[in-house]
């Protein structure tokens, strides 16, 4: 028993090979370039099948006979028992054109040289795609009732099946498998795509939300995701069973999860939070297919589409088929696995493998230079407030890339010793004075940087104040609530006011802008400061949504309280107060945004309480109003007790959220 094999060294097709390599007899692979044969070789080392039992033959399966030479045709003629073809473009966003090539073309190409050859039997590995978008239940034995197959992935493996059913002279065997994961044993898999695109955003849910917390969601139609251990255990059975030429088998699973207990799954697997409420999408069912067709090319909502998908990576057209009508019928492959112990795994049983697989070796974060020096290489990075606290430590975070770093503060000695500390470790800094709370020294400092620096690539509003006293201890002190709002809001306005024009001209920019976690719990005692700081995140709301498609982003910084020299000491956790973070866990964030360039960063006790006072602000305010009395201002002069003299409450809330910091 002889084999020929396309796309051998592919997903499906290596895992395929390592099954039929167990079986006797002489294996021919296709292989298209040296690449190809390297693979090959590989996976013949990595599993020490006998060198003997393969030979590579070079060819594509774009030409005809699949660019064999008369030699190798002659040789091949009357050897080969079993024909497996499973090269193709199994991409969604692939050209038209190179899906035509491969998938239509290159089949004709495979099932005339399998004739030729006088091959046994041609085994053509379909897809479920062959539907389209068909509404129902679709058999094994249907192919002309496909509807929807506009998209050029949907037609082409469509036309690739029906001319294997209708020409072909020779036995035949189709399969078409489900959506393709990894393997449910080890988890492996060699691409992203199917349910993986939206493992990102499960991973940006843990890393900002608990676990337990419920979320809202959606619920789409029936994914059907089958590990690839599965596909080619019941390929490679049914290929060797006599009596089923001319069949079409889906390899599919029975019982299909949908869309949203898909994404819970996953998210379970992940630890990320769960949707414990999913609307249905199938209500959308009621709007005509004509009128989905007249919306889809309004160019706003093509903007919209586009947009979407680019933020979160996923392809479009994975997130149109999140509603997914079909359903497959499996009466031919389950009875043909009936003497096998061959069964599709739950997914519940295999996706932490899955996960944990994907999070490991295919996250594409992990392929990305997520270097500081990499992402601010020759750039411009301008960052108030640098002569102390959070701005000094960053600053010195940021010594050894090939920045330039323009560092703005009021007090010129302590700049200078920025300046000299970050020039001490290699860096390159330039240091200017100026009070940003003050419109005339704000608009002199920008002029200077400008005509000395250029365009601003990187804005880090950092310098700020803060004012921690009750609003009746404030009623006499307006000015309070003035000097705050000049140097936190219009301090940092003038700066991104002046950094934009260049930003936009050169189509890219990002500015950091240092808020506050009291923004997101509306913590007691920070009117002034939270007031300020909230017109900040408002502003910066506002004009993202203006300018993300120019380049720009913002990124907000909730930051939690800091321990720096604006910090009264009663906050200090060596006292029994409220736990801090230190400079450079502040200055790490900073970094963090840099690299990362993310809409917000925040821990997850202010997502949490921002999520409270958003549905059940009632109860906020109660929880804000707990902690305020429990350490109540004694008179004007002295904004609250001695920290010495904390009470047993005040502790049991310090050790509660000591260690909720990110």
């Amino acid at each position: 028993m002889n084999y020929f094999i396309t796309g051998a060294t592919g997903f499906i097709g290596s895992h395929l090979l390592q099954r039929l390599a167990k079986r006797p007899g002489v294996f021919y692979v296709l292989a298209r370039s040296e690449s190809s044969e390297k693979k090959l070789q590989d996976l013949i080392e990595k599993h020490a099948f006998p060198q003997d039992k393969f030979h590579t033959v070079r060819g594509s399966i774009t030409e005809s006979n699949l660019g064999l030479s008369t030699e190798n045709i002659k040789h091949l003629t009357g050897k080969i028992t079993h024909f497996f073809h499973l090269a193709a473009v199994y991409d969604l966003e692939a050209d038209e054109n190179d899906l035509m090539r491969a998938n239509v073309e290159g089949t004709d190409n495979a099932l005339r040289l399998a004739e030729r050859i006088q091959a046994g039997c041609f085994h053509h590995v379909s897809s479920i795609a062959v539907a389209g978008l068909f509404r129902g239940w679709f058999r094994e034995d249907m192919l002309e009732q496909a509807t929807d197959l506009e998209h050029p992935y949907f037609k082409t493996k469509h036309e690739a099946e029906k001319l294997v059913q209708e020409t072909a002279t020779i036995p035949w065997r189709a399969y078409r498998p489900g959506i393709v994961i990894g393997d449910s044993k080890t988890g492996e898999a060699e691409r992203v795509d199917g349910p993986y695109y939206f493992f990102k955003i499960l991973q940006k849910l843990r890393r900002s939300l608990p676990e337990w917390m419920p979320m809202l969601g959606l619920e789409g139609g029936r994914l059907n995701l089958v590990p690839v251990d599965y596909v080619v255990d019941s390929i490679d059975h049914i290929a060797h069973k006599d009596e089923l030429d001319g069949q079409a088998f889906h390899i599919v699973d029975p019982d299909p999860y949908r869309a949203g207990e898909v994404i819970n799954i996953f998210a379970e697997a992940g630890h990320a939070p769960r949707m414990a409420m999913r609307l249905d999408m199938r209500l959308f069912r009621m709007i005509p297919t004509h009128l989905w067709k007249e919306l889809s090319q309004l160019p706003v909502l093509r903007r919209f589409m586009e947009a979407l998908s680019q933020e979160m990576q996923v392809p479009k057209e994975a997130l149109c088929l999140f509603n997914y009508p079909t359903q497959f019928d499996c009466h031919n492959t389950l009875k043909a696995l009936e003497d096998s112990t061959i069964n599709c795994p739950r997914l519940t049983d295999y996706a932490p493998k899955i996960w944990d697989y994907w999070e490991r070796n295919l996250d594409p974060s992990l392929h990305i230079d997520r270097t500081l020096k990499g992402t601010v290489e020759n750039k411009v990075i301008v960052l108030t407030g640098a002569s102390s606290g959070i701005g000094y430590t960053t600053a010195l975070k940021l010594a050894d890339t090939n920045a330039t770093l323009v560092l703005i503060a009021r007090d010129l000695d302590r700049l200078q010793q920025t300046r000299n500390d970050v020039e001490s470790r290699g860096g390159r800094a330039f240091i200017y004075q100026a009070d940003l709370s003050k419109e005339e020294e704000s608009n002199k400092v920008m002029d200077e940087i400008k005509r000395h620096h250029g365009n601003i690539d990187i804005l880090i509003n950092n310098a700020g104040r803060s004012i921690r006293r009750s609003v009746m201890h404030s009623t006499d002190r307006l000015h309070d609530y003035e000097r705050t709002m000049q140097i936190n809001y219009f301090g940092a306005l003038r700066l991104i006011l002046g950094s934009l024009p260049g930003m936009v001209e050169q189509q890219s920019g990002h500015i950091i802008n240092l808020s506050s976690v009291a923004v997101l719990t509306n913590q007691p005692r920070f009117s002034a400061y939270a007031a300020s700081k909230s017109a900040l995140d408002s502003f910066t709301r506002t004009a993202s949504a203006e300018l993300c498609g120019q380049g720009v982003n913002f990124t907000t910084i909730n930051m939690p309280l800091v321990e720096t020299p604006m910090i009264a000491d009663h906050y200090r956790k060596a006292k029994g107060g409220i736990p801090l973070l230190s400079s450079d866990e502040a200055a790490d964030l900073i970094i963090k945004a840099i690299i990362e360039k993310p809409k917000r960063i925040a821990n997850r006790i202010g997502l949490f309480a921002a999520l409270v006072h958003g549905v059940y602000p009632k109860l906020g305010e109660l929880v804000m109003n707990t902690g305020f009395n429990m350490a109540p201002e004694t008179d004007g002069k002295k904004h609250d007790s001695d920290p010495k003299q904390n009470s047993a409450d005040v502790m049991a809330l310090s050790n509660l959220i000591r260690e909720i910091h990110m």
